[in-house]
Parts: structure tokens; sequence; C-alpha cells
């Protein structure tokens, strides 16, 4: 079974290496390797490992964590490996048929920054009379939950969203699911991103976020 392990390392020399030699002694087989962030003497690396049948994703987090200086962030079953060269190929897609452009990025972003799920959501205006919540479109695996008012939208910046606010559905709260969201071309219309289990999201991948709605904005605008 493949696990995704997110860490926090020292960044030097021979952490990375030491970390991965101490999963490999663990028994883990590790399919790739992704450094989600960098600064202030600090790496947040992310590994997709496949475990033994029978062998606990504990032992990762013992594994990890016997290498100085490393704390394991979450640790969480993933289907897929990392690949830096999806974004190119979702926009790709999305610029040869801008007719389904929402659906395609709903559905694509997910295994881009290693989510569960994602939806494009987009709230009237009061000015209209509408100001309600229109679902655009969903990735395959997204929960199905009505969702009523969103008072974080219109939003003017990718961001990451207080996963415990009154606004998030009970079933999302309970699997402890991680959220973030950013305009797509307006204001009142976003790309709300969900991470069941964690680990929380980072900076760098909001910005990741952020950059790839508006490459999509424009295509779609284009």
């Amino acid at each position: 079974m493949s696990f995704l392990i997110r860490v926090q390392l020292p960044d030097a020399p021979g952490t990375l290496g030491a970390v991965a030699s101490a999963l490999g002694m663990a028994g883990a087989d590790i399919l790739s390797v992704n450094v989600v962030e960098r600064g202030n003497g600090i790496a947040i690396d992310d590994f997709v490992v496949e475990l033994p049948a029978g062998r606990l994703p504990d032992t990762l987090i013992t594994a990890a964590e016997s290498v100085d200086g490393v704390e394991v962030d979450a640790v969480r079953p993933y289907a897929g490996v990392l690949d830096t060269h999806r974004e190119l190929e979702l926009v790709e897609a999305i610029a040869s048929q801008p007719e389904s452009g929402l659906e395609l990025l709903a559905d694509g972003v997910p295994r881009i920054v290693r989510a569960g799920w994602s939806i494009v959501v987009e709230v009237g205006s009061e000015d209209d009379g509408d100001s309600g919540v229109t679902r655009l479109a969903s990735s395959t695996a997204a929960p199905e939950a009505p969702l009523g008012e969103l008072p974080w939208l219109p939003l003017e910046h990718a961001t990451v969203l207080d996963a415990e606010a009154p606004w998030v559905p009970e079933m999302w709260r309970e699997l402890g699911t991680e959220l973030a969201a950013t305009p797509i071309g307006k204001p009142e219309r976003a790309l709300l991103v969900g991470r069941p289990g964690g680990p929380m999201f980072r900076a760098a991948e909001v910005a990741r976020l952020a950059h790839l709605a508006g490459i999509v904005t424009v295509v779609l605008q284009g």
C-alpha cells in the first residue's frame, strides 16, 4: 500500500538522504520525493512510499523521526506518485477543451497538490437579488454535502481556510479536512480544495494553487 508522508527536516546536506535511508531500513520502497517548501533552515518534503502488506504506517513515523531534527507532519494513504508535469498537462487539456475548463480544473487539481478533492464554487451578487452559492464543477471524489453560506467569498487572493469555521460541513470536520481556496477570474468564483486527514496546506502550496488558477483564468479568457 502506498502512503504520503510529509516531514519537516533541517535543510542541511545529508539530512534528506538520512531520512530516505531510515525509511528504507523500515521496509519502505520510496517511489518519489518532492520538496514542498524551504526556508529559515527548514525543509518540508513529501515522500510517497510503498509498504509491504501487513506493515503498519506507524513504522514510517518511527523511522523518519529517528533522524535528528526530523518531525513527521502527517502520514496518509495515497494513490499515485508525485508528478510535477501534471500542471502543464492540465493547462494543455483545458486549452484544448475550454468549454469543459472548470470541470477539468476541478478534477485535475487534487492530483497536483496531493489533495482529496476540489470544488469550483461561485456566490451571486446581492445587487442581483441572488447571493446563494452555486457549485460549478467538482472532482470525482468531492463530497456531495450541500454548501450553504460561504462567508469567505468574495475572495481576493489564495488562502488557507479555517477548517473549524461554522460554515464547514460536520463531516468535513470529522475527517480533519484541511482547506484552501483561490479565486478564479473574479473574487466571486473560487476553487475550494480539501485534504481529508491533512497535512495542512503550506504557503508554497497555496502560492502554487494561485499560480495555476491564474494561468487557467488566462487560458479560459483567451
